[in-house]
């Protein structure tokens, strides 16, 4: 793709964000801006969150793990 081609393209994006009402889209397409930036979403967690995903990480390598048709299933009979 050209850079003209591609210039293009971003001049219609920014057209059509700007004829956007859908706040459920622009906070969706913000989401993607975000999450597209250069921080690492791990450094925006707090030290609770971190320790949680490690762990689950943790458990996974240990196979520590369910399938998740049992998982509805205990999940129904509560």
């Amino acid at each position: 793709m050209s850079t003209a081609e591609l210039n293009g393209i971003k001049l219609n994006l920014i057209s059509w964000i700007n004829q956007l009402s859908d706040k459920e889209l622009i906070s969706f397409l913000d989401g993607i801006r975000l999450s597209r930036a250069n921080e690492d979403w791990w450094n925006e967690l707090s030290t609770v969150q971190k320790k949680q995903i490690l762990s689950g990480i943790k458990d996974a390598d240990e196979g520590k793990v369910i399938d998740s048709k049992d998982f509805w299933k205990k999940i129904k009979n509560v």
